[in-house]
Order: structure tokens, then C-alpha cells, then sequence
């Protein structure tokens, strides 16, 4: 037994056979560089808005299935619950706070990394190319500064990411297998991806079916059934938890938090479905897109905002893929399923996340990372290939480093006072790698045609002339290779590693220096200082003094909704016997008083303070239970303005507490 385990474990460590010994340890050294880059110093990192919706998950399992932001169940949170579980199953084992919270998304947006490494892999067999390509891929998506971003907050995206990458996984296994399970398997993950953010998962969708439809190794009618039998799995996997919301009671369940008509159905259609893409978030309601990542158009993920996010290898990408498509016609030197399952799935993100004129954040692109790095590690490849046996097309891999190195120059340029010099390093490198390769492919060129003009008396010295060429072009093209990647990972590494130095704004977390629309790292605005995340303190707020309305004393809240903390003593104290502690306009306030005292606070208004969720038959049935005593009205932004009707009935039948900070006692 012990014979035959130790060569497994070392298997595990350096490759089956046949793989070069380098391959498995560069890749361990990868996914230990992206838990590093992932993982360091979370303390403080998270959107406060789900962190609360996992806190109380942890208090109430009608909460934590919901996806409530109490655990009172009055509202959910405007995203399905998948990735909430996976974080409040580790708080419910570990304990709420930001690592508990924090360390799944990490461990996912590893996993990623891997996966990514294995897909590519697989798509070049057990060769020495596949390898290079495996491990360049890994690289560019641990370097991708938005998904560092992203994996060091609890937003749905890691997780939703993970679930896209291990589909298309399994669909190009079952292209490479023949077997439809993979297949069926791909549509599994995108429904559950589905559940962490909705229609976004779909995108994916598109460039999975064309890459199954060309390449799969069966009949027409076989491949049209398989894929109607995955279509089957994927809306089953998709729906079910919607169906089980919208056939519940309402009146048993939370309001469903970003709907206009209580059902997740309506969240689908509009707000995160096709508000998203026509800028219609809710009836007659505008978008905020602009506010986060710039205008829609073509250009948007070039701008000031975006480029140095995701844009850094978006040109190398394009070179290789018409490059990609030119050469198809003179031989299939690359797998086609994954050109077409990774390329459709960059274009199709590209162009919806270009001119989608709803709400867009930044970080909503990290799901374009899984492309930018398979494509990048494919592409490098086949130009490398292609440099080194061909004539012709060996010019295309200095064109691709030129137009990155150039872009990425224009990019670093954008912020001159963040590492000044970054941009002329990368300019240099840029320099050198395509004055090298061109070197290379001019001396070649010449080569030839010098030893075809010797006479054949001479063919020593032609040989001699050959030989001499070959070794300084062997020197000359590691410099240049050397010199390429500096070109390529230079800009995208230090955006990459900025997040580690400064905390994440949870609502809008970017990388890299501000450009004046966006505070860095931490977005606009940025969490408070302090390390952990905020969590249940009500030891420290004792006391049932009223509130004397102390402007300048705030629950921490970085979506700017704090309330006086002299009034939150004051409802910990008086609260009584219940269920909430206070009714609020919003999230925004809610989400920091359940941080702060653990206790169920209702968000009339939802995240956007806009939801319909309180009305006043329902205001005057909890307040006429007990269930409810304090309310806060006001701080219902958003679309519409919020409730007046609710604002005039508390100001009508409640009393108010102190002038100064709008509580107001409903007791009857």
C-alpha cells in the first residue's frame, strides 16, 4: 500500500507522465501566488448590504434560504442566495466575521485559477505547447486586477465566476469525450450560476451551444437533442428555487427585495435581467450605470474607469482571434471547440457589458476573465508556433505585443502620478521584445536567401552561417520573449497587487490608482478604517438614555447610510420584546444596525430604498402585533422617491422620540 501511494502523492505534485517536471510545481506556485494576492489582509473588506444578509442567515434558516437581509424575514437582498449560503455556511461553522465570511470566495476564486489552468490544458493534450499555454492562462487570471478585486469582497460574482468556469469545463470535456453527461453537467453549473446573479450567468450560454453545435462529434439531430436535454437541466436548475419563493404565501415570506410585483419572476425580467441591459430598472425608473462604469458605447471598457480593470490583454485577445480565424482556412493547428467556446464567450460579454445602459459596476467584468486569460494562453501559443515554422505568419506574434505594450502604455500614462515610471518601463519592454522578434524574422529571411545564392562549393561555410544565426537568434529571442511578458503583466500585476495595501470598497470594489471617478482601491469612498468587519457589539451599547441626535457620532456604513449612535443605543435598550429593532428606509441603514447590534432591522425600502415593500396595512399590522415599535423614516432614495404614504401615516399615529434624528415611537 505505502509502495503504491507515494508515487500518487508525488504524481500530485509533479505531473503524470509524460508531462514536463516543470508543469506541476510552476502551477501550485500559481494557485499559491493567487491565494496570496486573494487572501491578504481581508480584515475590513465587504459590502456591508450582504455581509448583514449573511449575519443573519447565521440567526435564522428562513433567513439564510431566503436570502433575507434580517433575520426577522421582512426583505431579501436583490440577488438570489446561492452565494450567501456558501458564506453563511462557513459563518454558521466558524462564526460571523469578515475571514469566515471572506475565505470561501478566496478558496472559489482559486479554484478558478485551476480550473481555468486545467481547461486550456486539456484543450492541448499532455504537450509541452499545452502546458505553456495552461500556465500562462493561470496567470493572466490571478493578474486580472478586477478579480482580485472581487475575490477579496463578498459580492456573487467569485462564486458566480467559479460556477461558469467549471461549465465550460465540462462542456469542453463532453466535446472531447463524445459523451453527453459533461454536457449535461455544463448546464447544471450555469443554472446554479443562475443563483448566485441571474441572467447573467447566461451569457456564457450562447458561445457554449455554437461551440457544442460545430465541433461535438455526432449527427446533426444527436447534437440538437443533446443540447435540448441540457436546456432541460439548465432551466431546471435555474428555476427551482424561484418557483419555491413565488409559490410560497407572501404573507409567510420576505418581500422579494429589488421587484416591483413581490416575485422573483419580476426580479429576472427587470431589475436584474433586461433593466439591466435597456437601462429600465424599474418601471419608468432610470439607471445609474454611468455613475460606475462610464458611459455605454464601444469604448466603455477603454475608459478612464474600466481600462485598467480588465482592457490590459483585451487587444493581444483580438490579435489572436482573427489571427485564430485566418489561419483555420490553412490548417487546424488549435483545438476549435475552445477558440469558439472562449471566444464566444469574450464577444458576447464585450458587447453586452459595452452597451448595457442599466446599472453597471466594474467589478461586473471579472467575468470576462476566464476568456482574457484562456485566449491569451491559447493565442500565445499557436503565434509562438507560428513565429517559430512559419514564414508568413510569423509576424503576428510581434503585432500582438506591440498593440498590448502600446495600450498598456496609453493606460499607465492615464494616472502619471501612480509609479511614474511603470509606463516607460513597459514602453522599453516593448521596444525591445518587438525589435527583437523582428530581428529574428529579418535575419531568417536573410539567411535563406544568402545560403540560396551560395554555390554549392560552399556549403560549409554556409552551414557555418546557419549555425552562427540560429545561436544568436536563440539568445535574441529569449530576451525578447522575456522582455514580451514584462509588456504584457507588467501594468495588469501592479493594479493586481494594490488592493492588498488598501481595503476594498465592498459596493464598488476596483484596482489600481483613482482616476478621478473612482477612489482606487477601494472605489468611491471606501470602507472605514478599523480591520474587522463590524459585528455584533451590544455590550458596548448600553444605556437607555434617549437620543440627543450626535450628527457626528456614525455607525460605520460604506454605502453612507448611518444613523446617530446615540440612537442606536437608545433602540437596543427600549426594544422590548420585538422581533425588530427598528424599521428604516433602507438597506443602507439597515445593513450597519444589523452589523452593529445583531439584531433584525427592516429595510422598508430595500437596497435601492425604492422597493414597495412596506405599505401602510402592513406598517399598521406589525406595529398592532408588537412585532414593531420604532420606526426611522426618510433615506428612501432611489427611483420614485420612496413612500410618502408610510412617511405620513408614522408622523400622523407615532411619537416622535427627539426632534433632531426623525425616531418615532409607534407603540400603541
Amino acid at each position: 500500500m505505502t509502495a503504491v501511494a507515494a508515487p500518487a502523492r508525488v504524481r500530485a505534485l509533479t505531473g503524470a507522465a509524460g508531462d514536463p517536471r516543470w508543469s506541476r510545481p510552476a502551477m501550485w506556485t500559481v494557485l499559491a501566488a493567487a491565494f496570496v494576492l486573494y487572501a491578504w489582509a481581508l480584515g475590513g473588506n465587504a459590502n456591508e448590504y450582504y455581509a448583514a444578509a449573511v449575519l443573519s442567515g447565521t440567526r435564522s434558516w428562513k433567513a439564510f434560504f431566503f436570502g433575507a437581509i434580517d433575520a426577522g424575514s421582512f426583505i431579501t437582498v436583490d440577488k438570489p442566495p446561492l452565494a450567501l449560503w456558501v458564506m453563511g455556511l462557513s459563518a454558521r461553522i466558524f462564526g460571523h466575521g469578515t475571514y469566515s465570511m471572506l475565505m470561501p470566495q478566496v478558496l472559489a476564486g482559486v479554484a478558478a485559477v485551476g480550473t481555468v489552468y486545467s481547461a486550456v490544458r486539456r484543450s492541448f493534450g499532455r504537450t509541452r505547447q499545452g502546458h505553456v499555454a495552461a500556465l500562462v492562462a493561470a496567470v493572466v487570471m490571478t493578474l486580472t486586477p478586477i478579480t482580485v478585486a472581487i475575490n477579496r469582497d463578498n459580492n456573487p460574482d467569485t462564486v458566480l465566476v467559479l460556477l461558469l468556469v467549471l461549465a465550460a469545463w465540462f462542456c469542453l470535456e463532453s466535446l472531447r469525450t463524445a459523451r453527453l453527461r459533461p454536457l449535461l453537467l455544463a448546464a447544471l453549473f450555469v443554472g446554479l450560476g443562475f443563483n448566485a446573479k441571474m441572467l447573467q450567468a447566461y451569457l456564457v450560454v450562447p458561445a457554449f451551444g455554437m461551440a457544442y453545435l460545430v465541433c461535438a462529434r455526432h449527427g446533426l439531430a444527436r447534437r440538437v437533442g443533446h443540447l435540448l436535454a441540457a436546456g432541460v437541466v439548465l432551466v431546471a436548475s435555474s428555476a427551482w428555487w424561484m418557483v419555491v419563493v413565488d409559490l410560497w404565501p407572501a404573507a409567510s415570506r420576505p418581500y422579494v427585495g429589488g421587484s416591483t410585483g413581490n416575485t422573483v419572476r419580476d426580479l429576472v425580467i427587470g431589475y436584474n435581467g433586461l433593466g439591466r441591459i435597456f437601462g429600465q430598472d424599474r418601471a419608468g425608473g432610470g439607471s445609474g450605470g454611468a455613475n460606475f462604469g462610464g458611459q455605454a458605447g464601444a469604448g466603455r471598457l477603454f475608459n478612464d474607469v474600466m481600462a485598467g480593470q480588465i482592457s490590459w490583454l483585451l487587444p493581444f485577445c483580438a490579435v489572436a482571434l482573427a489571427f485564430v480565424v485566418l489561419l483555420r482556412a490553412r490548417g487546424p493547428l488549435f483545438d476549435g471547440a475552445a477558440w469558439l467556446l472562449w471566444g464566444g464567450w469574450l464577444v458576447v460579454h464585450h458587447a453586452v457589458f459595452s452597451f448595457s445602459h442599466g446599472t453597471f459596476h466594474p467589478y461586473y467584468t471579472t467575468a470576462m476573465a476566464p476568456a482574457v486569460a484562456a485566449l491569451t494562453g491559447m493565442g500565445a501559443t499557436v503565434m509562438w508556433q507560428a513565429y517559430r515554422g512559419s514564414r508568413g505568419w510569423a509576424w503576428a506574434l510581434p503585432v500582438a505585443v506591440a498593440v498590448t505594450g502600446g495600450w498598456a502604455f496609453v493606460v499607465l500614462r492615464r494616472t502619471p502620478e501612480w509609479l511614474p515610471w511603470l509606463a516607460w518601463v513597459v514602453l522599453g519592454a516593448t521596444t525591445v521584445a518587438v525589435a527583437g522578434f523582428v530581428t529574428v524574422i529579418v535575419t531568417g529571411l536573410v539567411t535563406r536567401l544568402v545560403t540560396g545564392l551560395v554555390p554549392a562549393s560552399a556549403t560549409g561555410a554556409a552551414t557555418g552561417l546557419v549555425a552562427g544565426r540560429g545561436r544568436m537568434a536563440g539568445r535574441v529571442t529569449v530576451v525578447a520573449v522575456a522582455a514580451a511578458v514584462v509588456a504584457g503583466l507588467a501594468g495588469p500585476a501592479a493594479y493586481a497587487v494594490s488592493p492588498l495595501g488598501a481595503r476594498v470598497n465592498g459596493t464598488n470594489p476596483t484596482a489600481g490608482p483613482s482616476t478621478g471617478r473612482t477612489g482606487g482601491p477601494g472605489g468611491f469612498g471606501g470602507p472605514p478604517p478599523g480591520g474587522e468587519l463590524p459585528g455584533p457589539r451590544t455590550d458596548a451599547l448600553r444605556g437607555g438614555e434617549p437620543p440627543q441626535g450626535e450628527p457626528g457620532v456614525r455607525e460605520r456604513g460604506s454605502m453612507g447610510g448611518g444613523v446617530a449612535g446615540s440612537t442606536v443605543r437608545y433602540l437596543v435598550a427600549n426594544q422590548g420584546r420585538a422581533t425588530w429593532l427598528v424599521a428604516v428606509g433602507s438597506a443602507q441603514q439597515a445593513s450597519s444596525i444589523i452589523l452593529s447590534t445583531g439584531r433584525p432591522v427592516i429595510a422598508m425600502g430595500g437596497f435601492t430604498g425604492s422597493d414597495p415593500a412596506m405599505t401602510v396595512p402592513r406598517l399598521r399590522e406589525l406595529v398592532s402585533s408588537g412585532r414593531l415599535r420604532y420606526v426611522l423614516p426618510g433615506g428612501r432614495g432611489g427611483p420614485g422617491g420612496g413612500d410618502t404614504a408610510v412617511t405620513t401615516w408614522v408622523t400622523a399615529h407615532c411619537a416622535a422620540v427627539d426632534g433632531h434624528t426623525g425616531l418615532y415611537d409607534c407603540a400603541p
